[in-house]
């Protein structure tokens, strides 16, 4: 099949096109209309349809190959850090999800109400997601390294009738307690759930709230024989909200569908991942972030796949860890980011060498650009495609990518790919608004309507939807991804970075103005600016340039590494330290126009000893000075 025509009938006729790929899932009720754009820049995929996404990832499958692997849950987060794994049939799985459905219903949760997920990489953090989708609540799961203070806000905005959590994570073999993250969240929080249902690992004693807190393993014994039926959804239903970093400080909680996200899924998974029933994938990213919601848990499922649930580092016990579990679980497709490879590098190649990996067909990378000498090892030591995609938590699935699920086109280094079925992209100018031609530096922005399986809206800010996403160009009315790009003669595309002021850190996407608000709480801070700077291992990390209010502070090399601790400490309590910056420079004076705005790029070009270009809106030109001098400090 030739990609470029099955793109183009994806863009002029994706009504026919999605309506096609909607009879990959299974519906209890058909669609009445494939498409609903009445009201630009909101689309409704598939109306009248009623369906279900855990039905459509465990359910139809029992019947078909009910005895097969479907969950394969691996921890090397063990005192000797030696694996530790658990597997689920179809059919077990799905009384697993029966009973924490059950366990849901009986603390009051119903169609509609919110769960608030903040697990580790965990068995029955899947079994929670899962039983969510089941009985139609929505869930938000939160990424197990935010700290209380980040915690918090989300329980704010999403106001949940019931938390999940444990006791505590673990990491490189180091405990994590959860529960006093989450008391402290409560606490902070203005919302107030219902209940508190704990997963309790015995790794972190953990005070009970009398009357909130509930145990999970005493209410899985009570629901052990439970029978929960699917709730049909209509397809426009909420499935999940996924908060994502934004540079207001406040996060956006990114709202998706149920029939357009599972059918998108569907599709990714035959088109671009190539999956088949009864193989085993392989993503190693955490359930925190929309790459895993998409491709450990539902993704996977809805493609008849066992999936594997990874707790752990891929360097521990040692950095063979990955390769002993394709090659005992005959894994197909694999999943991971240029970071874990460029850590993979750094070990002898004769770890990986020493494996049978023959099952594997393909490795994807993603969340942050593939560089050449990354691409060129892992390619060479597996000798498999490499295949590179480009995405964000916002579109739910890959919008650049090789579908060689279609055509077998060739790569090309550096470049994620070419536009995925639905997502009709181009380049515009920042300042005019014009259309780029080839080669030419622009906007990656998307015209509406938005494929199936994108964002709905900002959840409960319909508002800040269309201001954030859509009203970037005054000529017209499309979505910017905030990055910018170029497209060669032959329509592939290269991701040159952000536009905006969030920065992506071995793929966690990060708001430089959470982490300076953070920062600018430190009783000795009076300015803050934090820029991303290019990292290779990483792709990007976060530093801090502070004015002290204690003037002599920054002259004093003593006190300066005292307030770069206290800072790393207070980002660590405040958001995790998934935000803390690799550094903190003390300055006396930041670079600003004449009105007051922070020249956040100057500070970036210096960092990585680019020219800074034009300054000559600066205010005050010493301040460029003061920005070298500490980097050399």
């Amino acid at each position: 099949m030739d990609y470029n025509e099955f793109y183009k009938q994806s863009i002029d006729d994706p009504e026919t096109f999605w309506g096609t790929q909607a009879k990959r899932i299974e519906w209890r009720t058909p669609h009445s209309r494939v498409l609903d754009y009445s009201k630009p820049p909101f689309s409704k995929w598939f109306v009248g349809g009623e369906t279900n996404l855990c039905h459509n990832a465990i359910d139809r499958w029992v019947d078909k190959q009910g005895d097969q692997t479907a969950l394969i849950a691996i921890s090397t987060e063990t005192p000797d850090a030696a694996p530790v794994e658990k597997t689920w049939s179809f059919r077990e799985l799905q009384r697993e999800v029966e009973r924490t459905a059950a366990i849901m219903q009986s603390l009051g949760v119903g169609k509609g109400d919110m769960v608030l997920i903040y697990m580790p990489m965990i068995a029955e953090a899947t079994f929670a997601m899962l039983a969510c989708a089941r009985i139609g609540a929505i869930h938000s799961v939160v990424f197990g390294g935010f700290a209380a203070h980040s915690l918090a806000t989300r329980i704010d905005d999403a106001k949940p009738k019931l938390i999940v959590s444990a006791d505590a994570g673990s990491r490189v073999g180091k405990v994590v307690p959860y529960k006093p993250l989450l008391d402290e969240a409560i606490r902070l929080a203005s919302h107030k759930p219902a209940h508190v249902l704990l997963v309790d690992r015995h790794l972190s004693a953990m005070e009970r709230v009398a009357g909130r807190d509930v145990d999970y393993a005493e209410l899985r014994q009570k629901f052990m024989d439970a029978k929960v039926p699917v709730t049909w959804l209509p397809s426009d239903h909420i499935s999940y909200i996924l908060y994502t970093s934004g540079t207001t400080g406040k996060p956006k909680g990114v709202q998706r569908d149920v029939g357009g996200y599972t059918v998108a899924l569907a599709t990714s998974m035959d088109y671009i991942f190539c999956g088949k029933p009864g193989e085993t994938y392989f993503c190693t990213s955490d359930i925190g972030w929309v790459v895993g919601h998409s491709y450990i848990v539902y993704g996977p499922l809805i493609a008849g796949m066992a999936t594997i649930l990874y707790e752990g580092v891929p360097v521990r016990p040692d950095a063979s860890i990955w390769w002993q579990i394709v090659e005992k679980h005959k894994v197909s497709r694999m999943f991971s980011a240029p970071t874990a490879v460029r850590v993979l590098k750094k070990h002898p190649s004769e770890l990986m060498r020493k494996h049978d990996l023959s099952s594997l067909k393909a490795l994807y990378l993603a969340g942050e650009p593939l560089d050449e000498p990354t691409s060129d090892w892992i390619a060479g030591e597996l000798g498999v495609p490499i295949i590179d995609n480009y995405w964000q938590t916002e579109t739910g699935w890959p919008v650049l990518s090789i579908a060689k699920g279609v055509q077998d086109k060739p790569t090309r280094l550096g470049s994620p790919g070419v536009p995925m079925p639905g997502y009709k992209m181009k380049l515009l100018n920042e300042s005019t608004g014009e259309l780029c031609g080839d080669n030419e530096k622009g906007v990656l922005v998307i015209e509406g309507p938005l494929p199936p399986g994108c964002m709905q809206t900002v959840y409960g800010d319909d508002q800040r939807f269309v201001n954030t996403y859509w009203s970037n160009f005054s000529n017209e009315q499309v979505y910017s991804t905030f990055d910018w790009g170029i497209r060669d003669n032959d329509g592939y595309y290269f991701i040159l970075g952000r536009t905006d002021d969030v920065i992506n850190v071995a793929g966690h996407r990060l708001g430089t103005r959470e982490i300076e608000e953070s920062i600018s709480s430190h009783p000795n801070v009076s300015e803050v600016a934090v820029v991303g700077v290019e990292d290779k291992l990483k792709g990007q990390v976060a530093v801090a340039f502070v004015v002290p209010k204690q003037a002599e502070t920054a002259a004093d090399p003593k006190a300066r590494l005292a307030l770069e601790a206290e800072v790393w400490g207070l980002v660590d309590k405040q958001l995790g330290a998934v935000a803390r910056p690799a550094r903190v420079h003390c300055v006396n004076l930041l670079p600003k126009t004449r009105s007051g705005k922070l020249l956040r790029r100057l500070i970036q070009a210096i960092c990585e000893g680019r020219d800074p270009g034009d300054t000559t809106t600066i205010e005050d030109p010493t301040s460029l000075d003061q920005i070298r001098n500490a980097l050399k400090g």
